[in-house]
């Protein structure tokens, strides 16, 4: 009787926590989304683009931290389709990227889904087709992370939550725009700006003396803008993931890639106003604008539009430097912030990574320390988990710029798990640049113009830089991160400039241990597509 009571007791208690675990599983969020071709008036006339459930942008996804997200995507496009999850850190999941380095196209009429968790994240982010030049087209959407109830946000609840993808846009269709790069010829100049999709008449509402939240992110291919709204004050209050200080701004340059948010008070006239978006650091300004209507309004907005800074270069490279991270504040874990003292890490490793243009075989290319990247017909993370032989070599692309000139190759740089790497962005061009890195964020430590030398390390701010995936580095100047790469996967480190990236300039980190466990990586999906040497193998 003893030993049934007691088998009793152990059977109770495996249910009871059984019954936990079910419990304390983390929600599921599902999607079900068909890609098509579909007609849309962006800037004023009928033109083809790329729908997501008939939708121009696409659906937006709201979740909350540590979600597993699924999105089963159909492509009835007639090319292979991928979407890449802009600033989602695809956490021991490198499988689930959604660029050519890691996945397989969906072919057309196939489906592939998604499985994914926002694992320890809060924020705004987006999506956007990482094949081709699809993201001409359209087919981008917002992301949007919000904080489990148990964790502390460092500012009040706000009274609503706008979403403003803004993006520059071209007239001619995404496969001219493709014929143009293949044919060895550089981007044009774009033909306008959007914000969701529209050059104005989109409109946000609001109640008079409350405080609302915008999230703002640049979808575009290639131009940075400044957002600004007539009559308000913004207060900062996270970029790309990270808790910010809430410092109060009458207008922010966006640069491609980047995501802001910021609360915004509603404490004027009741009327219209202008919510504007102009681009910056062009011969020809491109303006979008849209309206923040107070719900009680009887008055339409006028102009004058707000102005953008009088500043250029400058002046935008000081105002990234006040952007700073809140020390103070709970990530998404219940711990300060600034608890993880990356002033104080080692360095294992310092990339110097310099953009160019050049020629190969009478074409215009892109290329990082003058290798132009060329993904081969096996994504890397598959050739890597067969072991086959022939798809990449980590000797092609050096450390450091060297002289010569530029190459095709396929670009794979090494890392050890938990390396601690110094990485510094060198462009000696007179044009913009902008950077991301999927699978991680980065502490921004340092802009400056000229050369980088070591003796630049003494600018660093090594207190409260902020994190971030996306950072813009300025004509004829340096750019300077620090990662810590705890993320055991295959990385995409590319230009945000989406003609240089489908042109060469991009490259990919292998983060790397031998160590075969699923407390260090997620085994391959099964539902994987293999394509190229991997057609045919099993998982």
């Amino acid at each position: 009787m003893r030993s049934r009571g007691c088998l009793f007791l152990i059977l109770g208690a495996l249910a009871c926590l059984n019954i936990f675990l079910v419990k304390a599983d983390d929600p599921y969020r599902f999607f079900t989304w068909t890609v098509t071709y579909g007609t849309a008036s962006p800037l004023g006339f009928p033109q083809r683009v790329i729908l997501i459930n008939g939708q121009f942008p696409g659906p937006r996804i709201d979740s909350v931290t540590n979600d597993n997200i699924l999105v089963n995507v159909f492509n009835k496009l007639d090319q292979p389709f991928l979407l890449t999850w802009n600033g989602i850190k695809q956490r021991k999941n490198s499988w689930q990227d959604g660029v050519l380095g890691t996945n397989c196209p969906i072919p057309p009429n196939s489906n592939y889904t998604y499985k994914f968790q926002t694992k320890d994240q809060i924020g705004s982010f987006t999506y956007f087709p990482s094949t081709l030049m699809h993201r001409a087209a359209g087919a981008f959407g917002g992301f949007n992370i919000n904080q489990r109830s148990v964790i502390a946000i460092p500012y009040r609840i706000p009274d609503g939550d706008f979403t403003l993808l803004v993006g520059d846009w071209y007239k001619t269709d995404h496969k001219r725009l493709q014929q143009v790069l293949d044919s060895g010829k550089k981007l044009p100049f774009p033909d306008g700006l959007l914000i969701n999709g529209r050059t104005k008449d989109s409109i946000f509402t609001g109640d008079q003396g409350k405080t609302y939240k915008f999230r703002i992110s640049n979808v575009g291919l290639s131009t940075s803008f400044n957002f600004r709204i007539q009559g308000h004050n913004m207060t900062l209050i996270e970029v790309e993931g990270s808790h910010t200080l809430q410092t109060p701004y009458s207008t922010l340059d966006v640069h491609p890639g980047q995501s802001f948010t910021v609360l915004v008070k509603l404490n004027q006239a009741p009327k219209d106003y202008f919510i504007v978006a102009t681009t910056r650091f062009t011969k020809t300004t491109l303006t979008a604008t849209a309206v923040l209507r107070y719900s009680n309004s009887r008055t339409k907005a006028s102009e004058p539009l707000p102005p953008p800074p009088t500043g250029q270069i400058r002046w935008s490279m000081l105002q990234a430097r006040t952007i700073r991270w809140n020390l103070t504040a709970n990530a998404a874990r219940p711990n300060p912030q600034g608890s993880y003292h990356y002033g104080q890490i080692k360095i294992t490793k310092t990339l110097i990574l310099a953009n160019s243009a050049g020629m190969i075989n009478k074409k215009q290319r892109y290329a990082v320390n003058r290798v132009s990247h060329v993904n081969p017909d096996t994504p890397l993370k598959l050739a890597d988990y067969f072991n086959i032989p022939g798809v990449f070599n980590l000797n092609t692309i050096k450390t450091s710029p060297s002289n010569g000139p530029p190459f095709l190759g396929t670009s794979v740089i090494s890392a050890t798990l938990h390396d601690f790497f110094e990485i510094v962005f060198q462009n000696n061009e007179s044009i913009m640049q902008s950077w991301h890195l999927d699978g991680n964020d980065y502490w921004v430590v340092g802009f400056g113009d000229g050369q980088w030398t070591p003796d630049m390390r003494k600018r660093y701010n090594l207190v409260d830089a902020v994190t971030r995936h996306t950072t813009q580095v300025y004509p004829k100047s340096w750019t300077a991160i620090l990662v810590s790469l705890d993320n055991k996967g295959m990385w995409n480190l590319r230009s945000t400039h989406w003609g240089r990236q489908y042109l060469g300039q991009q490259l990919y980190l292998k983060v790397w241990n031998d160590e075969k466990s699923i407390y260090t990586e997620n085994d391959p999906p099964q539902n994987a597509l293999l394509c190229g040497k991997a057609k045919g193998r099993h998982l």
